[in-house]
């Protein structure tokens, strides 16, 4: 089935299945988040199924590829394909979209057309995230990259907290400011490109000789959409105002899914693109990288929402993606393009068990809680282990990702990657305080509740699993994920002109260690 469209109807389903939610009658509107999961677990399958197609060992850079004439005028195709990083990347979003899906069950109590609209963003979020990262013309990756704001400017500005019209607009302003400098770029790279009717591909645009001014000014328009995207500091203020005001399920998807769009982005079109203005600004960006990592991990370790620690979590999680991006070796590279998988389902695990506990206390503040492993002892322990994930503790799938970024970050680039080390400790602090003041000490006093506090119930068990089974797999036996995503690494280090430094630990002549 080579010549089977498997990306535009793994987009194409979800959109589909938001038409049939958006239309149900009044009568049968409580069927509407059934759908919506049936449509997710439909497109989880046809994304298991695309990626048995997928061959890890081919020489071509995109695989199931299409490509069709859209606006040929302006040199715009609809061109989908994808690569070991994108195909990672869409699995990754297949799988989230229906586990937020179910742990969204109960978000809209009040039922009827606002619950079917919820549903149905959520589906449409989905066929966006797949169009993105299956792009392989740059026009095209633009409308995605800027229609995906539509879906969770509304999941956050009509589902969420009391300061949701702050975050949702504040979030659309950060997002657009990003957005109109990339069109910008958008727009000179076709200039110096080589036009016709397939101007915008990214086949086409690959290797050409622009110019060092210009190239360095159309790596500075992406980049700056992309370092938002992320978000990196200083243009990651937005995040945790949106991810504290947005449904725990929004949440996962805006942290875990789409802001992996960001750093996506830094490697199919900054490296890719322009390779010399990357090495031209690989200083500047590791320094960002790094005080991101820091920065994010000292603000996460002062805060007393639960929900506004996590989001400044993946400020730092973000910043070490990026360091092993601009690391520029294949050991950065690899952990790098793991860590945007492991991040994406320990941060969703944190957000949703963080929610559960949240539903049960009434209360986001995190002195509100202690004891709370004597009440729910079932949810403190996926909530320990997700935050064990989330710290790097080696078995769990971060420790991978995160020690590759530090070792090929290492070979080219010691100051950084010895000071970036630093978060490591903070992590373990911002996590084990987190937890030390959530779940340890007396039993509280609930006896004001109206209602006998439960443990992990089945719907939440389900929610929970997969997240921990990714845990575990990715953390022992990474190799399969590796095996995709390393020939795309590499790759794109032919493209930018570098690689790996030589070892500097003297050989003998039969080439081991002295």
């Amino acid at each position: 089935m080579t010549n089977f469209p498997w990306l535009t109807v793994i987009g194409l389903i979800p959109l589909i299945g938001a038409a049939v939610v958006a239309a149900l009658p009044a009568g049968v509107a409580d069927r509407a988040k059934h759908i919506a999961l049936g449509t997710s677990v439909l497109t989880l399958v046809l994304g298991i199924a695309a990626a048995l197609q997928f061959t890890s060992g081919s020489k071509q850079q995109f695989q199931l590829s299409e490509q069709h004439q859209w606006i040929p005028q302006f040199g715009v195709s609809y061109s989908v394909g994808v690569d070991g990083i994108a195909l990672v990347m869409i699995l990754m979003a297949v799988v989230l979209a229906p586990v937020c899906i179910l742990a969204a069950w109960q978000d809209v109590p009040e039922g009827g057309k606002r619950e079917k609209n919820y549903f149905a963003l959520m589906l449409v979020l989905e066929t966006f995230m797949v169009g993105v990262f299956a792009a392989t013309d740059v026009f095209l990756f633009y409308v995605f990259f800027e229609a995906m704001l539509i879906p969770v400017y509304f999941l956050i500005g009509s589902y969420g907290g009391p300061r949701r019209q702050y975050a949702a607009v504040k979030f659309l302003l950060f997002s657009l400011a990003g957005g109109l400098v990339m069109l910008v770029g958008v727009i000179a790279l076709y200039h110096y490109g080589p036009g016709g009717s397939e101007g915008f591909l990214v086949s086409k645009l690959t290797g050409l000789s622009i110019g060092v001014v210009p190239e360095r000014l159309m790596f500075v328009a992406f980049f700056f959409a992309f370092a938002v995207k992320a978000p990196m500091w200083p243009v990651h203020t937005w995040l945790p105002d949106a991810a504290t005001e947005a449904r725990p399920a929004t949440a996962v998807l805006l942290v875990g899914v789409l802001d992996k769009v960001g750093t996506f982005g830094m490697i199919r079109f900054c490296l890719q693109l322009f390779p010399e203005a990357s090495k031209w600004a690989t200083p500047v960006v590791l320094v960002l990288a790094v005080i991101s990592v820091l920065y994010g991990a000292l603000l996460a370790i002062g805060q007393t929402d639960v929900m506004r620690l996590i989001a400044y979590t993946s400020v730092s999680h973000f910043g070490f993606i990026v360091l092993g991006i601009f690391a520029l070796t294949s050991t950065g590279g690899s952990g790098a393009t793991l860590y945007m998988l492991n991040h994406g389902f320990s941060t969703a695990a944190l957000f949703l068990i963080a929610a559960m506990l949240i539903a049960r206390r009434g209360s986001k503040r995190i002195p509100d809680f202690g004891g709370w492993q004597r009440i729910t002892p079932g949810l403190a322990g996926v909530f320990l282990v997700a935050g064990l994930s989330g710290l790097a503790l080696p078995g769990l799938s971060s420790f991978v990702s995160e020690f590759l970024v530090l070792v090929g970050t290492f070979q080219r680039y010691k100051v950084a990657a010895v000071i970036a080390t630093a978060g490591i400790v903070l992590a373990a602090l911002y996590i084990l305080l987190m937890y030390k003041r959530m779940m340890t000490g007396p039993e509280p006093d609930l006896s004001t509740s109206r209602e006998r506090v439960l443990d992990i119930t089945l719907r939440e068990k389900v929610v929970v699993a997969p997240l921990i089974a990714a845990f575990l797999v990715l953390g022992f036996y990474p190799k399969p994920v590796l095996d995709v995503l390393n020939p795309a690494v590499a790759r794109t280090l032919q493209y930018v002109g570098v690689t790996d430094p030589a070892p500097t630990v003297p050989t003998t002549a039969d080439g081991s260690a002295k």
